[in-house]
């Protein structure tokens, strides 16, 4: 396909990948990776264009396709430019940042989206409560208006990346009067101001990877509002169908992921073989190249357009496979694999789906049903909008401060 207008470069009449590449040469040619402070690089590498390429001109991007975005990754590394650690923002970069994009002001696009992908600013998400987990839209909450800003009381729980953000994506309740899902309100909030108390939840594989955090008087300018008052429900869910999709639909090479390591102890240590095992490991490692094409062809639904239900089918899928690979880990090793010597209390700066030992896999995979949406909830998602099956009956309607609690 030709790019048919004018680049960065200059290359009008070059197909787009190789326009990139073009321009990737020119923009290393006067950013030496090595000689280039790495916070200076990648706020240049953000200003000519090239970290999201499928972003508008002057947010980071040229308004190209996705699936051109390998192109430049490719690149990039290959001349061993520094990176922006997506690893410590998976949330700001895979969920915050689309939802600014697709709901923010011109004036949010422009102040936070650069910071967000260069690194400089850590984003979580202040969404689940106690009391409104697969129930979002039942969270208590609350933002009271005050003037230009708003007041918020309440608290928020297993909030990834909390310890570390400097801004949250946060969901509360603007309106008790209406029914749940009409009383929301959607903002961004400074996680650093007095009023917001992070503590750490240690996890069965004794990290503390999550939080929960403790809003007392908090301050939000009315600025920092993202889309209108009362429509957080609708901002939540392009939110969420992100979040699925960066979890379930991320690019692998094949034998990528949790299958790696169950292939490659396999291969190494022949004693531990038995027929039964092999069975077993052909099944997971075939179901394991059904989800990695799978999540290939939803990355390429998504190069044409916003993230739908096709994104949760994704995530369960990753969920089940997880923990039936960490299992088969376990059975494999034997007697070893009951072993788990490293109790460790680490506040980990993003999540570790796939590290360290086979114990440590199981024990974290049976997190996976549970983070960035219910198996059970995905399931009812994917009846309704995928399948086009009746809805369940609801019983919780009418204004949210006359619900049972």
């Amino acid at each position: 396909m030709l790019n048919d207008k004018a680049d960065h470069g200059g290359n009008a009449q070059l197909p787009d990948a190789d326009n990139l590449r073009s321009q990737i040469a020119g923009f290393l040619a006067t950013h030496d990776p090595g000689g280039t402070e790495r916070l200076e690089f990648l706020r240049a590498r953000f200003d000519a264009g090239l970290a999201w390429v499928h972003y508008p001109s002057g947010l980071g991007g040229q308004g190209l396709p996705r699936s051109l975005q390998v192109v430049v990754d490719r690149e990039f590394a290959a001349a061993g430019a520094p990176s922006n650690y997506p690893e410590r923002n998976g949330i700001g970069l895979g969920m915050a940042a689309p939802t600014i994009l697709a709901h923010g002001t011109p004036e949010q696009q422009g102040r936070w989206l650069r910071p967000l992908w260069t690194g400089e600013e850590i984003w979580c998400q202040l969404f689940s409560e106690p009391g409104a987990g697969s129930d979002l839209a039942g969270l208590a909450t609350r933002a009271v208006a005050d003037g230009d800003n708003w007041t918020v009381n309440g608290q928020k729980v297993w909030t990834s990346s909390a310890h570390m953000a400097k801004r949250a994506l946060l969901v509360a309740r603007t309106n008790p009067d209406a029914p749940k899902h009409e009383g929301l309100t959607y903002f961004a909030l400074d996680m650093k101001q007095p009023g917001v108390e992070v503590r750490p939840l240690r996890q069965i594989t004794g990290e503390a990877e999550f939080n929960e955090v403790f809003l007392t008087d908090a301050q939000i300018p009315d600025a920092d509002r993202i889309g209108d008052v009362g429509q957080g429900w609708t901002v939540s869910m392009s939110t969420l169908m992100n979040e699925r999709v960066s979890i379930g639909g991320n690019a692998m090479p094949r034998e990528g992921g949790m299958i790696a390591s169950a292939a490659r102890t396999w291969r190494e240590q022949p004693g531990l073989r038995t027929p039964g095992l092999h069975d077993r490991l052909l099944r997971l490692w075939a179901d394991a190249e059904v989800a990695r094409l799978a999540g290939a062809r939803l990355r390429q639904q998504l190069a044409a357009g916003q993230p739908g239900p096709e994104g949760s089918a994704a995530k369960l899928v990753f969920a089940r496979l997880n923990q039936e690979i960490s299992e088969f880990e376990v059975e494999l090793a034997s007697g070893d694999g009951l072993l788990y010597d490293d109790w460790t209390m680490r506040r980990p700066e993003g999540a570790n789906f796939f590290g360290r030992n086979p114990g440590f896999r199981f024990l974290r995979a049976k997190g996976n049903s549970i983070e960035g949406g219910t198996s059970e909830i995905l399931r009812n998602i994917i009846a309704e909008r995928v399948l086009g099956l009746p809805k369940e009956a609801r019983v919780d309607t009418g204004p949210w401060k006359d619900l049972p609690r």
